[in-house]
């Protein structure tokens, strides 16, 4: 009896522990808090109250240690990495120093990471560790009905504690373009998990969860509305019938896309040969950001109705959720 209920007990232990793990983000590369300008380290010495000290990273990344003339850099090392050589410093006074080092205040200031746009949450981060895109996104409530599929990343200074080759391209990319550098992420390849698609994420960097841009469909459909495009796009055919089809007992007439010149505000027509595309034959054509497909003609103008359905609520999807801004600390 007593032996079934000690095997019982290490079941469950097993099971428990199987669940939190199931629950635990892996991060690659994982590097703990990296020390930098402004942050307060103090330090202790195990029986030598003398050689106690506190002391601030400077803005050169330096640190002073007391009975030394030289200052040891701290700069984008961790607490581990930093006590190994204050621990070196001053085994030339003591016999195997024993060292407690820490950081008593960070500097927050520098770390804080925004995160907005498509996302349930619009907030500023301020790291506690390496995060990469994903865990942000997650972070913030993941992205909303409206994202369109793609994540932009803003990296208004240099990445600190970046390897050579990050700040070089960093470097490079702000005096090509005289703009601030900047990357695109498709949100399928986020999720797929490659290092490539998942970036790291350094502090002043913004994230961007761009929303999908709309398309609008009237006339004598069903149910005229607007239909975001996402990232895996929208034909002719599949934005007619997601939206109830044509309307009962009308016969199609014509059917055509109004679609913006290039830089212009005019638009140009294209015909869509409904008779086959409703046989799922034909040429479906991709739809592109700010289309309007219009089935026969619309009884009220194209630019009122369209109004109609950005302020209207009831009918149209556009009605992405984001939450209000904030900070949050992670870990």
């Amino acid at each position: 009896m007593r032996r079934n209920v000690i095997l019982f007990l290490i079941l469950t232990v097993g099971l428990i522990q199987t669940a939190f793990a199931q629950e635990t983000i892996p991060v690659s590369n994982f590097k703990g808090y990296l020390l930098g300008p402004g942050d307060e380290i103090v330090v202790k010495v195990l029986g030598e109250k003398d050689f106690d000290f506190e002391a601030n990273v400077d803005e050169n990344g330096n640190i002073e240690v007391p009975f030394f003339d030289k200052p040891i850099p701290a700069m984008c090392r961790t607490e581990r990495d930093l006590r190994v050589d204050v621990t070196k410093l001053l085994s030339k006074y003591l016999k195997t120093p024993q060292i407690s080092l820490r950081v008593k205040e960070r500097n927050t200031s520098r770390d804080t990471v925004m995160i907005y746009g498509a996302v349930l949450k619009q907030q500023e981060v301020l790291l506690g560790r390496q995060f990469r895109l994903s865990e942000l996104i997650a972070a913030s409530g993941g992205e909303t009905e409206d994202a369109g599929g793609t994540v932009q990343v803003f990296r208004n200074r240099p990445p600190r504690c970046g390897d050579e080759a990050e700040i070089k391209e960093w470097t490079a990319q702000l005096n090509n373009t005289n703009q601030i550098p900047s990357k695109l992420y498709s949100l399928n390849s986020i999720r797929s998990g490659t290092l490539e698609s998942n970036p790291v994420i350094f502090p002043g960097d913004v994230i961007e969860v761009e929303k999908a841009k709309p398309v609008y469909i009237i006339g004598e459909v069903a149910s005229p509305q607007g239909l975001y495009l996402k990232e895996d796009g929208l034909t002719v055919r599949e934005a007619i019938f997601r939206i109830g089809g044509v309307s009962r007992d009308v016969k199609v007439k014509e059917v055509k896309i109004l679609r913006l010149k290039a830089n212009s505000k005019d638009r140009e027509e294209i015909p869509v040969n409904w008779e086959l595309l409703a046989k799922n034959q034909g040429v479906d054509p991709l739809l592109e950001p700010y289309d309007v497909v219009i089935v026969n003609k619309p009884k009220k103008s194209i630019s009122q109705t369209i109004m109609e359905l950005v302020i209207g609520g009831g009918k149209t999807i556009f009605q992405g959720v984001t939450g209000s801004a904030g900070t949050k600390i992670l870990y």
